[in-house]
């Protein structure tokens, strides 16, 4: 057992000094991974994304996307500002893209880069309806959702590696099956749960950014409900997000809660 001493203390180490809070929700979160690390790869990543993808050639569904993006954002960002996070500002590049694609989706980088495909663009018929996505995505950043993935997936490692050192003595194949039954438990028991978790937050921060910049917050179930429509095969413990009728159920109960609050 003193095998497992090291790493045990190096976790708690971590763990210490790794509790920050998201705006908004104020939920307390792991956050292992600096800011500055986050923004360096995302950066990276963005651009090298944007050398192979293309550009949209709809004008008006190109404006659109960063009309309503840029509202959200300085919305997003004066909230901020008034509530005595405007240090987080820094580390905000806005920048909203439609790119041509026929897949129904949108995500989102930290720091701000903002990507939506042309295919869920079909489902939008109104800016409400188009800031239900923005504010989604918006909310990921400003929550630093990435950051927190991050993280646990820091954390797991150091799990499994204290594990390898509890059964070093251990025949192999022993050790092998406590291998997969500790991966599946930090795939389905953690990893998997804190996205639907990240989803249903970024939601519920999208429709505060929603009502901040003036958007119809039942706009959101409407849209969702259009989404639903396509179904999913994927039984949600197994997902990365919640079901459509999940996620439809939680926003009908904030929807009055952020009317009321903001």
């Amino acid at each position: 057992m003193k095998k497992l001493l090291l790493p045990l203390v190096i976790v708690a180490a971590f763990l210490m000094q790794s509790c920050s809070t998201v705006a908004v929700t104020g939920r307390k979160q792991l956050n292992l991974v600096s800011d500055s690390e986050v923004l360096a790869a995302s950066l990276t990543q963005y651009s090298d994304y944007m050398k192979t993808a293309k550009k949209s050639t709809n004008s008006k569904q190109t404006a659109q996307v960063v009309r309503v993006g840029k509202k959200i954002a300085a919305a997003t960002e004066k909230y901020l500002t008034d509530n005595g996070m405007s240090n987080e500002l820094q580390n905000f590049s806005w920048e909203f893209s439609l790119v041509q694609s026929d897949e129904v989706n949108a995500f989102c980088m930290p720091g701000g880069k903002i990507v939506v495909y042309e295919g869920i663009m079909d489902l939008i018929s109104s800016d409400d309806e188009l800031a239900v996505v923005m504010g989604h995505e918006v909310a990921h950043v400003v929550a630093k959702h990435s950051n927190e993935r991050m993280s646990q997936q820091v954390l797991a490692e150091y799990g499994s590696q204290a594990l390898n050192l509890v059964l070093s003595g251990k025949s192999s194949v022993t050790q092998q099956v406590a291998s997969t039954v500790y991966g599946l438990g930090a795939q389905y028991g953690v990893m998997l749960p804190y996205s639907r978790k990240h989803e249903i937050e970024a939601d519920y921060m999208g429709l505060v950014f929603m009502e901040l910049s003036g958007y119809k917050l039942e706009s959101a179930t409407a849209f969702w409900q259009k989404m639903s429509a396509g179904g999913s095969s994927t039984p949600e413990f197994l997902s990365t997000h919640p079901s459509d009728a999940s996620r439809i159920e939680a926003l009908n109960k904030a929807i009055p809660e952020v009317k009321q609050k903001y």
